[in-house]
């Protein structure tokens, strides 16, 4: 570490000559930082407006597939019958009556205080002829409903208190055995004896009393007629009872509930006012980083300043681009007559209404003007925001680049502006040493001087 001589003979006020020298170096330095500092906000403004220009031609290719304005919706005349529409569907209506319902089976034993064999062994045989052996750890009939439980062979045990044994004052319990699945492809059948035994046919069934047996949901369709069908179900719920339709139901009925499907004009509607609704997002970001800004400068005046879109031809040629997507006329129709119109302050507008009324009146026109404008913004959206050679992503790229030069540049100013310090300061630092010699000198010379003078008087 070197000995600074800060003014210690020059009467200077070395540090802070040297700190003015290195303001003044550092003055390219600076316009780098402030270049850096606005090619970062740049940057991150461009990378938002490329994230929302992403979403919205996702938004559009989800709008573009071939079921996208395939939405409709269901009602049934009652409320016992519950409709879901999915994927498919298509208008209809249709009358059916509900027969019966499902119901799993359900079976509960005499009373016993404990099961009569020990270890108990059990088999449960499934509709489809599955065997599943049980074997519980005691004749108690909590270590029976234990193993029947963890077997997981469709079967639910469940231990019901039933009074005590008047002979032994031990608790008496039922075993109720109930199938895990409705209808009838959850029927089971218990038996007291191995799988072996079962299949050998010397095992005995359980006995035990049926509270329920396994059955179906049934509905009939066109009761009455040469066609009438009956349709049955494992569960209350008829999965597809049309394409994309499936009908829920929780009583019977002895008259016909009408199941209606139709086009959902609403939901149709909504995919429009979704659409248009991300594109003015991106209009109104873009217009909010155009908007100039008012700041005060060091002489106390405002200084107006544009945002950082303001002139910048990329980001106007994609709004060009989207806003001619929007509303460019389709089969020589303007939009406007569909209810989607452009703003004099250059947004896109929906009227619900409208809409709505030329859906009813031209469904098939309609909807294809929403797909064309759909499709359309999709291309300019995606040619814009593509990962790999979108417009704006190119410009991420360059801008990025960009950022990275000026750092290193930065750097490379630091460690040229270190050296700049440390040879000033060792100029300085030798010019008080001569300046010290100097005057060490002028010293001797003087007393010389003074000498001599001294001896001719």
């Amino acid at each position: 570490m070197g000995i600074s001589l800060d003014g210690l003979v020059s009467g200077l006020d070395t540090a802070k000559l040297i700190a003015s020298l290195m303001a003044v170096e550092a003055i390219p330095q600076n316009i780098l930082q402030g270049k850096y500092t606005s090619t970062q906000n740049y940057l991150k403004t461009l990378q938002t407006l490329n994230s929302s220009v992403a979403a919205l031609a996702e938004l559009g290719k989800n709008g573009m597939k071939p079921d996208a304005l395939a939405l409709f919706s269901a009602s049934s005349s009652d409320k016992s019958a519950t409709v879901a529409v999915g994927k498919g569907a298509g208008a209809t209506q249709l009358d059916i009556i509900v027969d019966t319902l499902a119901q799993a089976q359900q079976l509960v034993t005499a009373p016993v205080t404990a099961w009569p064999n020990d270890p108990p062994v059990l088999t449960i045989k499934a509709a489809d002829g599955t065997l599943t052996e049980v074997t519980a750890d005691s004749s108690s009939i909590s270590d029976v409903v234990r193993a029947i439980n963890a077997a997981d062979a469709g079967v639910q045990a469940t231990r019901v208190a039933a009074g005590v044994d008047p002979g032994t004052g031990d608790t008496l319990y039922r075993l109720q055995l109930t199938a895990t699945e409705t209808g009838t492809a959850g029927a089971f059948t218990m038996y007291e004896g191995s799988a072996a035994e079962v299949t050998g046919g010397t095992a005995p069934q359980l006995a035990a009393t049926t509270i329920r047996t396994a059955t179906d949901a049934e509905v009939t369709l066109w009761k009455g007629t040469p066609a009438e069908q009956k349709i049955t179900s494992g569960s209350n719920t008829f999965a597809d009872l049309v394409p994309g339709v499936s009908v829920t139901v929780s009583a019977t009925s002895a008259t016909p509930i009408t199941i209606t499907v139709s086009r959902d004009d609403a939901a149709i509607g909504k995919v429009a006012e979704t659409l248009l609704a991300k594109l003015n997002e991106v209009f109104e970001f873009i217009d909010s980083k155009r908007a100039l800004s008012t700041t005060t400068g060091a002489d106390g005046k405002p200084v107006v300043a544009g945002g950082v879109f303001s002139s910048d031809s990329t980001v106007r040629d994609v709004e060009q681009r989207l806003l001619d997507a929007a509303s460019a006329p389709i089969d020589g129709r303007s939009p406007s007559e569909f209810g989607i119109s452009i703003t004099k302050g250059g947004r896109m507008e929906f009227d619900a209404e409208k809409f709505a009324k030329s859906l009813a009146a031209d469904p098939g026109a309609t909807q294809k003007a929403l797909t064309t404008i759909t499709t359309r913004l999709e291309e300019a959206a995606r040619l814009a925001s593509d990962k790999y050679d979108g417009v704006i992503t190119t410009k991420i790229t360059g801008q990025t680049s960009l950022s990275k030069d000026i750092t290193e540049q930065i750097a490379n100013w630091d460690r040229r502006l270190a050296s700049r310090e440390e040879t000033l300061k060792r100029t300085y630092a030798s010019l008080e040493v001569q300046l010290s010699k100097l005057n060490s000198q002028s010293s001797w010379i003087g007393s010389q001087l003074a000498g001599l003078n001294a001896g001719n008087s």
